[in-house]
Parts: C-alpha cells; structure tokens; sequence
C-alpha cells in the first residue's frame, strides 16, 4: 500500500497546476489564469511501489463560472522515458527528495491501474490517509475482460473534450478532464459504453456532487 507522508513539498501541486493548465487543450482558460483549490481525489497503488498514483479533483474560480477538472498525476523518483511531453513539473518532496510530476493519462503505470480499477480488480484508495479504502469511488464493468487489452502500448491524445486513451485494437477509455455533476436520476454510464468510473467532489460553493470521471468504450465493429 501507498504510504501517506506528513511532509512538506516546494512547490506545492496546486502550485505546478496552476503554470501547467493553461497549455492543455481541454482548459478554456480565464483573465488572469487559474485560481485553483483542492476539491476531491482518491489514490491507487502502484504493486511495484515505485510509482505514486493520484487523482485529484480541482476547483477554479478564475472565470465568469466555476470549473472543475480531473487531474490524474503520477510521482516518480526519476525522469519517465519519452515522456517529456507530459511532465507537469518537479517537487523537492520534504521525505523522498526530488519528484517528477507527470500527467498520468501519459504514464503506462497509472493507466494499467485505471484498467484494473473499471475492472474491479482493484479499488481506489483514500487521498490522505495511508491503507484506507474509499468506497465513493464507483465503477462498472460489462465486456470481456480488459487483462488482455494492451493499453501499456496506448495512444493518448488530448482534446477540447479530455484525453482518449486508444488501445491498438480500437477500444478508448476517455478520460473526462472538466467535471459535470451528474443530473439526479440519470444513469452514469452513457449508451454504448462497456465501462466507466465515477466519484464525488465538493463545489466552491460547498456542496457536494458526483459525477463521471472516465468511460471505456468498445473497439468499432468491423
């Protein structure tokens, strides 16, 4: 299990965000650049305990109306190979030294446990407290298994919409990077899809919502 450090980091995550949102394609951007908060997430372990997994949920306030957006983001203790295109930024962590910051839907680790996670081979794990599940982490599976899917060889491509993580065989798991609530009585998992996961937030306002954070959709049929 992912062990939770009581420690300090410079610079902080909301701090690195806070440079890097502006040049994803899925940020409308505001005026004066993002005023970010934190608002919810969960963790994943990496079995091989190298790599730190985290999704984090963030608010922004810079705009005519609020925003939230997923965050997914990998901890490493050395530079990822050829992924320099993803890296968020480095952190001097006050227990582990330096840290490289990566934009996790680049990074073959976390989507391995992403995969398992929609699968139900895993489950997500509370963002601030070391061995403790988080059951408000929800997820659904109906194909035929994802442990073939070889998603470590993926295409991720990032859009106006979020990030598509395309397996070669033609199955996407989307990644939805701005978070809608979900309308009451409406189901989570779009038509068509095979998979999805889903969990809550708290809104600048101070409610709480949840809402759909990625959905697996199967390969076209040919």
């Amino acid at each position: 299990m992912a062990v939770i450090h009581r420690t300090s980091l410079k610079p902080g995550k909301l701090e690195l965000l806070t440079s890097w949102l502006p040049s994803r394609p899925w940020y409308p951007g505001g005026a004066g650049g993002p005023d970010l908060a934190k608002a919810g997430g969960f963790r994943l372990d990496d079995p091989q305990g190298e790599v730190g997994i985290e999704f984090m949920v963030i608010s922004d306030t810079s705009g005519a109306h609020p925003a939230t957006y997923l965050v997914p983001l990998t901890y490493r203790g050395a530079p990822l190979d050829g992924a320099e295109h993803a890296l968020v930024g480095t952190m001097e962590h006050g227990v582990l030294g330096r840290r490289w910051a990566y934009d996790g839907c680049h990074d073959p680790v976390l989507v391995g446990r992403l995969t398992a996670l929609i699968e139900g081979r895993v489950q997500a794990q509370d963002q601030n407290t070391s061995d403790v599940p988080d059951p408000e982490v929800t997820r659904s599976f109906t194909g035929d298994g994802l442990a073939s899917t070889d998603f470590a060889t993926l295409t991720a491509t990032d859009h106006r919409d979020g990030t598509d993580l395309t397996a070669p065989h033609g199955a996407v798991l989307r990644v939805h990077r701005a978070l809608r609530p979900a309308p009451d009585g409406e189901p989570l998992l779009p038509a068509g899809a095979t998979g999805h996961f889903a969990g809550p937030w708290t809104t600048p306002e101070g409610g709480r919502v949840r809402g759909l954070f990625a959905v697996l959709l199967p390969a076209p049929r040919t």
